[in-house]
């Protein structure tokens, strides 16, 4: 299974080119993440991380909607019960 992780860019090292790469933070946690696939993200924005390398840019809201279902994920929660989710 693949897994698309939402990360917030918060330092380029390397803008341009096929080695740019950015600090991503992921739950307080940064890792550096090559970014030559979204260079039109800003310092700030949220990525969509996939081993690595980012993937695309997607809003705020939804980064946050991810991380929550990510977190749920974690904790083990039913996904059965209606409601939950739409």
């Amino acid at each position: 299974m693949c897994l698309g992780v939402p990360g917030k860019v918060v330092r380029w090292i390397e803008r341009s080119g096929p080695l740019a790469r950015a600090d991503v933070e992921f739950a307080g946690i940064r890792r550096v993440c090559h970014l030559a696939l979204v260079p039109e993200v800003e310092e700030g924005q949220f990525v969509l991380i996939h081993a690595g390398i980012g993937i695309g840019r997607i809003d705020e809201a939804e980064a946050q909607r991810l991380i929550v279902d990510l977190a749920r994920l974690a904790d083990g929660a039913d996904w059965s019960r209606t409601g939950d989710r739409t």
